[in-house]
C-alpha cells in the first residue's frame, strides 16, 4: 500500500501573514493533513483565531511585524520550539496600485523590503543546518503581476517579479540542502484585502475583473491547496518554478 504522498504528518511548516487570508487557508490546510504551524503576523488577536481553526497539533504564535528591525532577532528565539523546519511559506505582503508618475523612492524600497526582501531573510536563517531536515520545501507567495503588466502595478509587478527570478537563484543554491524553493503567482482571489478593494469599484469595474478571470475570481482554498502540493513529498522533483493559479487571467 503507498504512503500518501501529500501527508504532511510530523512537519513544521512555518507560514507569514498567518492571521488572514491566503496564509491563514494555507495553515488551516496543511494542519489538516498532520503538520504543526508556526503562525507569524501582527495582529495577536487574529493569530488566535485563525489557531483555534487549526487541526489537533503542536502549533506556536510569533506575533511580530516582519518589517521591524528586531523581526529576525524575534525570530530565532521563536524558532527554538521546533526541532526542525520542514517548510516555509512567505505569505505576507503589500499591494500597492499607483502609477509610475507618482511613485517615490520610498514606494519601491518598501514594497521590496516586505514582498522580497524579509522572506529571503526568514529563508536564510532557517537554512542553517540545525533548523534543516532530511528535505524541506519554501513556498513564496508572488502575483500574476509577475508575469503580466497592468497601469499601475509597476511597483507591485516590480516587488513580485523579483521575488519569482530571485527564487530561481535560491532553487538552485538550496539544492545541496536538498531544500525545494518555489512561487506561486495567484490571480484575483477573495481576501478581506481583494473584497476591500472591490466594495469601491462599481459594477462595471467589478464585472470587468470578473471577465478576466475565465474561471472566475478564486477562493483562499485555491491557492492553499497549490502550497499544501508544493510543501508534500508529491512535489519532491520540483523547484525553481512560478506556479501559476489564476483561474486563467494570464492566458486572456
Amino acid at each position: 500500500m503507498y504512503k500518501s504522498a501529500y501527508s504532511l504528518e510530523g512537519k513544521n511548516i512555518l507560514i507569514t501573514g498567518a492571521s488572514s487570508g491566503i496564509g491563514k487557508e494555507i495553515a488551516a490546510i496543511c494542519s489538516a493533513y498532520g503538520a504543526n504551524i508556526g503562525l507569524i503576523g501582527r495582529n495577536r488577536e487574529k493569530l488566535e483565531e485563525a489557531k483555534s481553526e487549526l487541526s489537533d497539533g503542536n502549533h506556536h504564535i510569533l506575533e511580530v511585524d516582519i518589517k521591524s528591525t528586531e523581526f529576525l532577532e524575534k525570530l530565532a528565539e521563536y524558532l527554538k520550539k521546533f526541532e526542525k523546519i520542514d517548510g516555509f511559506v512567505h505569505s505576507a505582503g503589500a499591494e500597492l496600485t499607483k502609477s509610475l508618475s507618482i511613485s517615490s523612492v520610498s514606494d519601491f524600497a518598501e514594497n521590496y523590503d516586505l514582498n522580497v526582501i524579509k522572506g529571503f531573510m526568514i529563508a536564510k536563517q532557517i537554512s542553517n543546518k540545525k533548523y534543516l531536515p532530511a528535505t524541506a520545501s519554501y513556498v513564496f507567495i508572488s502575483s500574476v503581476m509577475s508575469v503580466v503588466g497592468q497601469p499601475g502595478k509597476i511597483v507591485y509587478s516590480a516587488s513580485k517579479g523579483g521575488l519569482v527570478a530571485g527564487v530561481r537563484g535560491m532553487a538552485l543554491e538550496l539544492v545541496p540542502k536538498r531544500v525545494r524553493v518555489n512561487t506561486i503567482s495567484p490571480g484575483m482571489v477573495h481576501t478581506p484585502m481583494s473584497e476591500k478593494m472591490l466594495k469601491v469599484l462599481p459594477e462595471e469595474s467589478k464585472a470587468e475583473i470578473e471577465k478576466a478571470h475565465p474561471l472566475g475570481i478564486g477562493q483562499p482554498s485555491d491557492i492553499a491547496y497549490a502550497a499544501h502540493f508544493l510543501l508534500s513529498d508529491a512535489s519532491k522533483w520540483i523547484t525553481g518554478t512560478n506556479f501559476v493559479v489564476d483561474g486563467g487571467y494570464s492566458i486572456k
